[in-house]
């Protein structure tokens, strides 16, 4: 992969949660205040809020400020990226593979080392049933991990 394919990770993690994904589907109609797309999910106004800034963060949503509302467009020219890598894996998984001019003679493969046997262990002697098995040893009381008992 040269440096100019790389993989654009913050596009693929804002696009790999399903809310954020149908935000964008909202969006793409036409650019929502907050509280209307809030509307359309069972989540609270916050986490709507909190999807939103990831999307904003990828660039894949621009958040203008209209008096007391924020509203948010999709800006869907922040996919070329995404879809530019995307064609460039797939157009190498098209391309034949180059064969070289003088192919070296495949190496045989080594042989496969001979099964062994596992002896099972002799059978313990049962022990008699007037004998009590010991009893366990007395434990400390587990500590917490930040040093509270509670």
């Amino acid at each position: 992969m040269s440096r100019k394919s790389k993989p654009p990770i913050a596009l693929y993690s804002a696009l790999a949660d399903t809310t954020r994904c149908r935000i964008l589907e909202i969006l793409k109609l036409a650019p929502t205040p907050v509280h209307v797309l809030a509307e359309a999910f069972s989540i609270s106004r916050p986490a709507i809020s909190r999807h939103l800034r990831v999307l904003k963060t990828a660039g894949l949503v621009a958040e203008v400020k209209k008096g007391r509302e924020n509203v948010y467009a999709f800006r869907p020219a922040k996919l070329e990226p995404a879809k530019a890598w995307l064609e460039s894996i797939r157009a190498a998984d098209l391309e034949p593979a180059a064969e070289p001019e003088s192919a070296p003679d495949p190496v045989p493969a080594a042989p496969k080392p001979a099964k062994t046997v596992k002896k099972k262990p002799a059978a313990k002697p049962e022990k008699p049933a007037s004998e009590a098995p010991p009893a366990p040893a007395p434990q400390a009381p587990a500590a917490s991990q930040m040093g509270f008992d509670f």
